[in-house]
């Protein structure tokens, strides 16, 4: 069953973060700058120096996706399942179809512009779009009483996913799981990490569920991206200090395989020697590769709170990320914001790499508030919980599109 309403509504870095001060005011997209790196030899792979500047990829434009967003829209206010949610993975499946993840979910009933204190409310869902552009949930449950698609056996605990894939001929979706470690909404703790394997035709339970490594603590399947003969699954590790980026890769795409770890270095079979690869990462995040030697971070300014999209540039799937550039200031968060709240905030900023190309990304982000009592802002609102998604289109300094023979599958039907 869900937990309480304290813990409604709130993401995944709500919880485990203090909240930063939101940024009111907008800024230009600044220049990306020239990324430090440090040469290192790699079992399987050549570390190479970062691009020049001049010929890294610049923001041309960023703007909402509107059939996307309204596409999505039109389906929570419905009623008919999933009326907002946080995450928002997504990953193309056979038959045309797409799948989109989500962390914590409302579900009906919905009276928009408001949902009721009643409204349902489980840890995680899928919303599946068929090839007709058809959209249907999957939860957990019986008939009449939803429960969270996933669970653990620890039922006062849950589960939060990860970056869902379709890879080795399955829907795998990295889980984090956590229990409450206090009376408040931000007092939980991390459990660990583990992956729920799905066979394509039936998305109601899963095949297996798996522990990934957890001897460090780190949220292991915040990205998943394959590449040549190896699939590279990020992590965070959260400290006092910050949040920060760290990279292990399986041989082949079957991510219940033995875990290498990046040390800074080479490639290690002891998750003791994994590395921190970059600092100032959101608990949700991107790594797209655009070309041979970039490779694109995208997450939130300094890993907090806000209302500012980042991009950051690396040679390698491992980094290192140089400088954050803005890529998208979120016209919802802040006091200056569309809903005129300071507690209104955007997070879980990542691309959705089936539906981009390197020239053309598509970026969802999230967009909550810090009243999410039962009957407060997120009931008051119910557009408040829910993603948004822009298309950001790169290019030279000039102006001038960048050259890519990738094909995306169809944005809207």
């Amino acid at each position: 069953m869900p937990r309480g309403p304290a813990v409604r509504g709130r993401c995944p870095c709500a919880k485990v973060g203090a909240v930063s001060r939101i940024a009111q005011t907008p800024g230009r997209v600044l220049r990306l700058l020239v990324p430090v790196v440090i040469a290192a030899a790699v079992l399987g792979l050549f570390v190479r120096w970062p691009a020049p500047a001049d010929s890294a990829p610049v923001v041309l434009d960023a703007r909402p996706l509107v059939c996307l967003n309204e596409s999505l829209e039109a389906y929570a206010d419905s009623g008919r399942g999933w009326t907002g949610g946080d995450s928002t993975w997504s990953t193309a499946l056979p038959g045309g179809r797409e799948v989109f993840a989500f962390s914590d979910t409302f579900l009906s009933p919905i009276t928009p512009p408001t949902r009721p204190p009643d409204a349902g409310f489980v840890h995680n869902s899928l919303v599946v779009r068929a090839a007709d552009g058809q959209l249907s949930t999957i939860t957990g449950g019986a008939a009449g009483h939803p429960d969270s698609l996933l669970a653990p056996s620890d039922r006062s605990h849950w589960y939060w996913l990860g970056a869902a894939t379709y890879l080795d001929g399955a829907l795998q979706i990295p889980v984090t799981e956590w229990r409450s470690s206090g009376p408040g909404s931000l007092d939980v703790t991390f459990v660990g990490s583990s992956l729920a394997r799905f066979d394509p035709r039936d998305l109601h339970r899963p095949e297996s569920i798996t522990p990934l490594p957890r001897s460090r603590g780190i949220q292991w399947g915040q990205w998943v991206r394959q590449e040549g003969p190896w699939t590279y699954i990020y992590g965070v590790e959260s400290a006092a200090s910050g949040r920060y980026l760290r990279v292990a890769r399986v041989t082949g795409d079957d991510l219940r395989q033995q875990f290498s770890f990046w040390t800074g270095r080479g490639w290690s079979a002891a998750e003791a020697d994994s590395a921190r690869v970059s600092a100032g990462v959101s608990a949700e995040f991107s790594i797209q590769r655009l070309r041979a030697g970039m490779y694109l971070l995208i997450t939130m300014q300094d890993g907090q709170l806000g209302n500012r999209l980042t991009a950051r540039y690396g040679p390698t799937p491992m980094g290192p990320f140089g400088s954050a550039i803005t890529v998208y200031i979120t016209p919802e968060a802040g006091a200056a914001g569309s809903y005129h709240d300071s507690e209104v905030y955007a997070y879980n900023a990542h691309t959705h790499p089936e539906l981009s190309t390197p020239t053309r990304l598509v970026v969802s982000y999230n967009v909550n508030s810090l009243d999410t009592a039962p009957g407060g802002e997120v009931y008051r609102r119910v557009s408040l919980y829910r993603p948004r998604f822009i298309a950001v289109e790169l290019g030279d300094e000039v102006g001038a599109h960048t050259q890519s023979g990738a094909s995306p599958r169809a944005l809207c039907p």
